[in-house]
């Protein structure tokens, strides 16, 4: 004869092996279902600006300001398994030494395909400057619409909606 605690444990184990055998179902799932959102990304103009860098006050630090229009269509990201989309508007540059930069200039967190039409005309959100504290000699920059794919349950995806086609430059400071 079992005992009560050996037929409870002998059930939970059962169970507790179902629900990983279906999330692990839903998380392989994640890679059938395959989108490509369509974005369109312009970028209206860049300016850089002289200023002073707030953690060394004789310092001066050259900053971006980058004026974009984005509009894209993110809804066939959207599944049952999908929590979320963190979208991004990323710089691309090599700085004057070599460098390779990725620079992150505005962002959204889209949490219901009902908001998954985006349309935004606006300018970047933080703080663009390179570590060398000037853009002079700085090549141009491609930008690219990023997005991450945050599921309930598996792996993130990421993604690019939109890029653009031509690189543009860094005028010289005001």
């Amino acid at each position: 004869m079992h005992s009560l605690y050996a037929r409870v444990n002998n059930v939970s184990a059962t169970m507790s092996s179902c629900l990983m055998a279906l999330l692990a179902a839903i998380a392989l799932s994640t890679f059938l279902f395959t989108a490509d959102p369509k974005g369109d990304l312009a970028i209206t103009n860049v300016k850089v600006t002289a200023g002073r860098d707030r953690r060394y006050r004789n310092k001066s630090q050259d900053y971006a300001l980058v004026n974009f229009n984005v509009s894209a269509d993110l809804t066939p990201l959207f599944n049952w398994n999908t929590k979320q989309l963190f979208l991004y508007l990323e710089a691309e540059y090599e700085n004057a030494k070599g460098g390779k930069n990725d620079v992150v200039i505005w962002d959204r967190i889209v949490r219901r395909k009902e908001d998954a039409f985006i349309n935004v005309v606006g300018k970047n959100k933080y703080a663009f400057k390179d570590i060398t504290n000037t853009f002079k000699k700085v090549p141009a920059a491609h930008y690219a619409l990023k997005y991450n794919v945050m599921p309930y349950v598996g792996a993130l995806t990421y993604g690019e909606a939109g890029r653009t086609l031509e690189s543009l430059e860094f005028p010289a400071a005001e």
